[in-house]
């Protein structure tokens, strides 16, 4: 099995299809680097597409303390598996927790990135209910810790932002969460309390992400609450950003409506790559 491997010898299964301009997908906290399979297919046909696991998620290693799953792990990560193929630069499409690892490399390591996609971006980024988002991630941890990932995938299968998963496509909705039941409770509940709870807010990064010329297109469904709000600071903050928001949708969204997310990120890569999606024009700007 291929992995890239990392600097502390964290090893990272990826897999890739097709040839040309390379892409790389970031998957959510629920998900694994299956989850990405209709957009695999479908952008392989004139990309080099890579998908990974994230580190906890097996078949990558799942390292044993807490403190190898902050944010900022998760992001070097994703250059790390970059590095191991001798990739500069690669268009980031990113998922909920792989979306904020995208934005991530942008104010890190902007060179390496040719464009982002952010989808389902921001959840848990309120200032105002940081503290009660980050006391629950702990909840969720130890929840993991004490009933295992198979009871956790049955009693989390109606969250609200997944609801319209379930409502579209039942059949689609029970493979993922078939998938999440066999996830690996210790990675998934220290991915819980160093990433997600300890992850910095979009909101105390403004001026670093005000500085961020990469092209980007952020993408939410009108239907997941928790990213409404967060995908409209981005796009306002972010110079080179274009919003799209998908009716009746959540937060699953490469999966929920596969036909309209890739050809929304199609035609932004298109555009990238040719050159015509450029930071906003001033004059477009209301005084």
């Amino acid at each position: 099995m291929p992995h890239a491997v990392t600097k502390e010898n964290v090893r990272l299964y990826f897999e890739e299809a097709g040839s040309g301009t390379p892409i790389i997908f970031l998957h959510e906290y629920a998900a694994d680097h299956t989850n990405w399979e209709p957009q695999m297919r479908y952008f392989s046909r004139g990309h080099r597409c890579i998908a990974y696991s994230a580190r906890g998620y097996t078949p990558s290693d799942v390292p044993p303390s807490k403190d190898s799953y902050t944010y900022k792990h998760f992001y070097t990560d994703a250059l790390a598996v970059l590095d191991h193929l001798d990739i500069g630069k690669a268009h980031l499409i990113g998922l909920s927790m792989g979306a904020y690892s995208s934005l991530q490399v942008a104010l890190n390591a902007p060179e390496r990135a040719l464009s982002m996609t952010l989808a389902g971006v921001g959840s848990g980024s309120s200032l105002e209910n940081l503290d009660a988002f980050r006391k629950q991630c702990v909840a969720n941890a130890e929840q993991y810790e004490t009933i295992g990932a198979v009871e956790v995938a049955k009693v989390t299968r109606e969250a609200a932002s997944r609801i319209p998963f379930l409502v579209k496509d039942p059949r689609g909705h029970a493979d993922f969460y078939d998938a999440l039941a066999r996830h690996d409770a210790r990675g998934s509940a220290n991915t819980m309390r160093g990433f997600q709870g300890g992850r910095p807010s979009i909101h105390t990064m403004a001026d670093a992400i005000a500085k961020v010329p990469t092209p980007a297109l952020i993408i939410c469904g009108d239907e997941d609450d928790a990213c409404i709000e967060p995908s409209l600071f981005l796009k306002k903050h972010l110079p080179a950003a274009g919003l799209v928001m998908f009716p009746k949708s959540g937060h699953v969204l490469n999966l929920e409506e596969p036909a309209l997310f890739n050809e929304m990120v199609e035609r932004f890569i298109a555009l990238v790559e040719a050159g015509r999606w450029g930071v906003r024009d001033p004059r477009s700007m209301a005084v």
